[in-house]
C-alpha cells in the first residue's frame, strides 16, 4: 500500500526499518504512524478500508447530543480538520439517526446511546477500553446501524479517550497539533481512507501530564494582551486544544499577575469544557492565585500563625468556586511570593495547615477529603520538611522537583510501600532565579530530558509530570517530547531519541529534509545547553586554544545548514520554519559571534592590536542585529506573535532580567594607543602528547554483567554522547574490582609519572538522597579510586559547587595516580552507582590547556566499540 505520508507524531515503533522503506514511496507528503507501527491512513482504498474521503465526497460525522460537551467540540474540530485537508466539509450532525453508505460515529461509553448501541450488539469491540484511563479504539465496523454499511467508530473510556481518539485521526490526516501555534501547514489531500482493524494507544502511562505557563512577562503577556485583551479565555482556548492534541491532560495557569479563575469566569469553566485538569502552581494552595491574595488577603499577612482564620476563607472561597471541575488541588504552604516560609515555621505547623485545609476541602466539596486528587510540591525548602519527617496523607501525590535546572533532586526510595497518591515530577525548561534566569530560547537537548524523566518513570513516579514551559513558544519541540514520553516512556528508547526528532521534524515539514532539520534541531539545543544564551559572555571559551573559533564555526556551519533548507522548502511551510528552526539558529549563531566579537575586541586591545576598533564596530552591528532578528520574528505573519521575543538576553548583571538589552563593553583605541598592526594569536596550539582526551562512549570495551549493562545515551552532553549505566534501579556496586561493570579504555602515554583523571559528568543530583554519587577510576591493575560526584553540592542558591555544575552544564572530577612506566595503558572508568552520566574523560600529564568544554578529542576512536566477552545479549557492546 502507499502510505500517506501524514504528520502523525510517533509514539511507539518508528524504528522499523521496512516501515521507513515503505513510507519512502510517497516523499512529497508526510509521516504517519499509529501505536502498533503502521499507519491507518491512507490515500489508496484497500479491502475493507473506509473511505473518509474519495471522489469528492466525504463521510458524515454523527455523535449522541447526550455525549460531554467537550466531545462534541472536538468533534467539531475533526470537521474543521478535514476540510483543512481536502477542501472538502464533512456534515455534523447530533440530533438525528445516522444514515448512509460510510459515516463516522463518535461517542463515549456510557455517556453516548449510540456506541452504547455498538456494543450491546457485539458490532463494537471495547475489551480494553471499558474502564481505562482515557483509552481510545479508532475501528471500521460492517453495517453497524440499519442504513450504514460501514462505519468509522471513534470510541473513548471516558470523555478524554474520545476526545483523543478524534485528534489521533486528525494527526494521521496530516494536521500537526502545530497547526496554529507554530504555523504548520496541512498538507492537501483528495483522498482519504482509513484501514480495517482496531486502532489504538492504550492507556497513558502517567495519570497527569502537563505543563505549567510561567515566566511569562514580557513575551507571552504582551502578546496575550494585544491579541486578546489579557491572558484570558479567548487565549487559553488555543492553549487547551494544543495540550489535547498533544494528548496531554493538564496545565499550571500563567500566574505572573495573573489569577487563571479571578481574571476571567470563562477560563475554568471553559477548561473544564475542554476537558483540561486544572491545577495550581507549587505555592498556591487550594486552587487560588497568588495574586488573588493580593486582591483579597484584605491587608493581613500570608501568615498562618497570626492570620489563619483570613486564610482558611480565602482558600475557602478557593474550592466553592471549583465546585465539580477537574483540579488537581494543591495542598501546603510556602511563603508569601513563592518564598521560603519564616525560620519560625516548623513541621508541626505544616502538618497543622495541611490538616486544615483537607477538612475545608471535604467541607466545600462534601465528600471525604481523599476523594479529591490532592498534591504537595516538595519544591526546594519543602523538601526539607519532608526528609526531616514532615508527611502528608497516603492519598496525596508527593510531587517531586528538579532543582529548576532539570536535574532531578529527590525519587522515592526503592522498595517503599507504594502510596495510594503516588507521586509526581516538576520539571523546568525555563527558570527565573539563581545562577541565571533562562527564559529566552530553548536550552532543553532531548537526550537529556530522556534521561532524567527515564529515572522517574524508573523509580515509579506515574502520577503527574507538569514541566514550565515559560511562554509555550519556543519550546515546542521538547514540550512535544515530554508529553509523548509520558505517555509511553517504554516505547522510546535512549537510542531512538533522534528517530523521535527526525519523526517530530518529518510531522512538521514532510520527508524530504526531516533528518536534516531533526540534526539542526538537535544541534541548536545541544549546543545552547552547553551554556545557556543568558549566561554566555565573551569570557566564557577560551580565545587562547581557539575554543571561541570553534563554537562560533559550529553555530555558522548550523546556520548554513538552516539557511540552505529554508530556499529549498516550500513557501507554505517557511513562517512554520522560521518560528521553530531559522529564528532560533539564526538568534544563537549572531549571539556566539558578538560575544566572541567582543573577546577578539578586548584581547586585541589589550595587545595595542589596530584591530581592536574593527572588532569594536563588529560587535556594535551584530548587537543590533540581533533586535534585527527578534523584529522579524515578532513582525512575521503580520505581527501574529508580536512580542513572543521580547525577552531581554544580552548584558545580565545579575541573576534576573536587566530591563533591555545591554550592548556587552567593547573597548576603542585611540591612535596613540595602537601599538601593533595585528591581532594576537587565537588559533588552536599545537598538539602535543601530554594528554589524552576521550569521548566517554568511544570506549575500547564495556565489561557488564548479567543483570548491569553500559548503554550510550546518544548525543547527551556537551560534546559528542554520553555513557551509563542499566538498570538504573540496580544496587550500587560495593566494592568495584575484577569483572564488576566497568568501561576500558587502552590509551598510549608517552611518560611515566603523575598522571590526573579529569572525568566530565552531567550534573546529575543525588535523587536517592544519599551520601552522593559514586565512580571509580584505576590504570591497568591498581585498586579503583572511588570519587563522590556531589561532595559539598547541595542544589541551592549560594552552593558555588552547584551554581558551577548546572552553569556549566558538566561535573568535573579529578583523580590523581602514578605511572611507573611509559607506552599503553588501560584507563578503567567504574560504576558504583546508578545514574552517574559520564560524557568525557581527559587523562593530562601536564598538557592540558584551560577550556571550557575540555580540550578536543584525540583518542583514536577505531579503538572503541568492542564487546566484552561477559556481556549478554542485546547490551550495548554487541550494537
Amino acid at each position: 500500500m502507499v502510505l500517506l505520508r501524514v504528520r502523525r507524531l510517533l509514539h511507539r515503533s518508528y524504528l522499523l526499518p521496512f516501515l521507513f522503506v515503505m513510507c519512502l514511496t510517497v516523499s512529497s507528503l508526510q509521516s504517519a504512524w499509529a501505536v502498533d507501527g503502521t499507519s491507518y491512513v491512507s490515500t489508496k482504498q484497500q479491502k475493507g478500508s473506509f473511505a473518509l474521503a474519495a471522489a469528492g465526497k466525504v463521510a458524515p460525522l454523527y455523535a449522541s447530543a447526550a455525549d460531554w460537551p467537550g466531545v462534541l467540540r472536538a468533534a467539531k474540530d475533526l470537521q474543521a480538520d478535514v476540510n483543512r485537508v481536502t477542501k472538502l466539509t464533512p456534515t455534523f450532525s447530533t440530533d438525528k439517526a445516522p444514515t448512509g453508505k460510510e459515516v463516522v460515529l463518535i461517542g463515549t461509553i456510557g455517556k453516548s446511546p449510540l456506541i452504547d448501541q455498538l456494543i450491546r450488539t457485539k458490532k463494537l469491540d471495547v475489551s480494553g477500553v471499558t474502564g481505562k484511563w482515557e483509552v481510545f479504539v479508532n475501528q471500521v465496523v460492517e453495517k453497524p446501524l440499519p442504513g450504514v454499511e460501514r462505519a468509522l467508530v471513534i470510541a473513548g473510556s471516558d470523555k478524554r479517550g474520545t476526545i483523543y481518539g478524534i485528534y489521533d485521526l486528525s494527526q494521521q490526516m496530516g494536521v500537526s497539533p502545530w497547526y496554529w501555534w507554530a504555523d504548520v501547514p496541512v498538507p492537501p489531500q483528495k483522498s482519504l481512507y482509513v484501514t480495517a482493524g482496531r486502532h489504538t494507544q492504550g492507556e497513558p502511562a502517567v495519570k497527569y501530564r502537563g505543563i505549567f505557563i510561567n515566566d511569562e512577562a514580557p513575551a507571552l503577556s504582551g502578546w496575550s494582551k494585544e491579541k486578546f485583551g489579557g491572558v484570558n479565555s479567548k487565549m487559553y482556548v488555543h492553549m487547551f486544544e494544543l495540550i489535547l492534541r498533544l494528548k496531554g491532560n493538564y496545565l499550571w495557569p500563567a500566574m505572573w499577575g495573573n489569577a487563571f479563575s479571578d481574571d476571567d469566569p470563562q477560563n475554568p469553566a471553559l477548561a473544564d469544557e475542554y476537558g483540561i485538569v486544572m491545577g495550581t502552581s507549587h505555592h498556591e494552595p487550594l486552587t487560588r492565585a497568588h495574586d488573588e491574595w493580593r486582591r483579597y488577603g484584605k491587608g493581613g499577612a500570608w501568615n498562618y500563625q497570626t492570620n489563619a482564620a483570613a486564610l482558611q476563607e480565602f482558600w475557602r472561597g478557593g474550592m466553592q468556586r471549583m465546585g465539580t471541575r477537574e483540579n488537581v488541588v494543591s495542598i501546603g504552604m510556602r511563603g508569601d511570593g513563592d518564598e521560603p516560609m519564616s525560620q519560625e515555621s516548623n513541621i508541626a505547623l505544616l502538618e497543622k495547615i495541611v490538616a486544615d485545609q483537607r477538612q475545608i476541602i471535604a467541607e466545600t466539596t462534601g465528600k471525604p477529603a481523599d476523594q479529591t486528587p490532592q498534591m504537595w510540591a516538595l519544591y526546594k525548602e519543602v523538601q526539607d520538611y519532608y526528609d526531616k519527617g514532615m508527611r502528608v496523607p497516603d492519598d496525596v501525590t508527593l510531587l517531586l522537583c528538579d532543582d529548576n535546572w532539570g536535574n532531578i533532586r529527590k525519587l522515592p526510595k526503592l522498595g517503599d510501600k507504594p502510596r495510594s497518591g503516588g507521586y509526581g515530577i516538576y520539571y523546568h525548561f525555563d527558570y527565573v532565579g539563581g545562577p541565571r534566569n533562562y527564559k529566552w530560547l530553548n536550552t532543553n537537548p532531548l537526550p537529556r530530558i530522556w534521561e532524567q524523566m527515564h529515572l522517574a518513570y524508573e523509580y515509579g513516579v506515574k502520577q503527574i509530570w507538569v514541566v514550565n514551559v515559560g511562554d509555550l513558544k519556543p519550546m515546542e519541540l521538547p514540550i512535544s517530547f515530554f508529553l509523548d514520553y509520558a505517555w509511553d516512556p517504554n516505547k522510546i528508547g535512549a537510542d531512538q531519541v533522534a528517530a523521535y526528532t527526525r519523526q517530530w521534524a518529518a510531522q512538521q515539514f514532510g520527508e524530504k529534509h526531516a533528518a536534516a532539520i531533526a540534526d539542526i534541531l538537535a544541534k541548536y539545543a545541544k549546543y545552547n545547553a552547553r551554556r545557556k544564551p543568558e549566561l554566555l559572555d565573551a569570557d566564557t571559551y577560551s580565545l587562547a586554544t581557539g575554543e571561541w573559533a570553534t563554537v562560533v564555526g559550529e553555530y555558522q556551519q548550523l546556520l548554513a545548514r538552516a539557511e540552505a533548507i529554508n530556499q529549498q522548502l516550500p513557501a507554505a511551510s517557511r513562517d512554520a520554519y522560521f518560528e521553530l528552526v531559522l529564528h532560533p539558529v539564526r538568534a544563537c549563531a549572531n549571539l556566539n559571534e558578538l560575544y566572541y566579537t567582543v573577546a577578539r575586541n578586548r584581547e586585541a586591545a589589550k595587545a595595542g592590536s589596530s584591530t581592536a576598533n574593527g572588532f569594536a564596530d563588529k560587535a556594535k552591528a551584530l548587537f543590533e542585529k540581533d533586535a534585527d532578528i527578534s523584529r522579524q520574528y515578532n513582525t512575521l505573519l503580520g505581527g501574529k506573535w508580536n512580542h513572543m521575543m521580547d525577552q531581554m538576553h544580552i548584558g545580565y548583571t545579575t541573576w534576573h532580567d536587566e530591563p533591555a538589552n545591554k550592548m556587552p563593553a567593547v573597548v576603542t583605541l585611540s591612535p596613540d594607543k595602537i601599538t601593533a598592526a595585528r591581532e594576537p594569536s587565537t588559533s588552536a596550539p599545537t598538539a602535543n602528547n601530554r594528554f589524552v582526551s576521550i569521548e566517554a562512549e568511544h570506549y575500547t570495551q564495556a565489561v557488564n554483567t548479567s543483570a548491569i549493562t553500559w548503554q550510550r545515551l546518544p548525543d547527551l552532553g556537551r560534546t559528542a554522547g554520553a555513557v551509563t549505566t542499566f538498570p538504573v534501579t540496580a544496587a550500587p556496586t560495593a566494592a568495584p574490582s575484577g569483572t564488576s561493570p566497568h568501561l576500558e579504555y587502552r590509551l598510549k602515554l608517552a611518560q611515566a609519572g603523575p598522571v590526573t583523571v579529569q572525568a566530565y559528568l552531567a550534573p546529575t543530583l543525588d535523587f536517592t538522597n544519599g551520601q552522593g554519587l559514586r565512580y571509580a577510576v584505576s590504570f591497568d591493575d591498581e585498586a579503583p579510586q572511588i570519587i563522590n560526584l556531589h561532595t559539598g553540592m547541595v542544589a541551592d542558591n549560594g552552593n558555588r559547587p552547584w551554581e558551577k555544575a548546572v552553569a556549566d552544564n558538566i561535573i568535573l572530577r579529578t583523580s590523581q595516580h602514578t605511572l611507573a612506566k611509559s607506552g599503553e595503558h588501560v584507563l578503567k572508568f567504574w560504576r558504583v552507582d546508578a545514574g552517574v552520566v559520564l560524557e568525557k574523560l581527559v587523562v593530562d600529564q601536564g598538557g592540558v590547556k584551560p577550556s571550557y568544554l575540555g580540550p578536543p578529542e584525540n583518542f583514536p576512536k577505531a579503538a572503541g566499540t568492542k564487546a566484552s566477552t561477559t556481556e549478554p545479549k542485546g547490551s550495548v557492546g554487541k550494537r
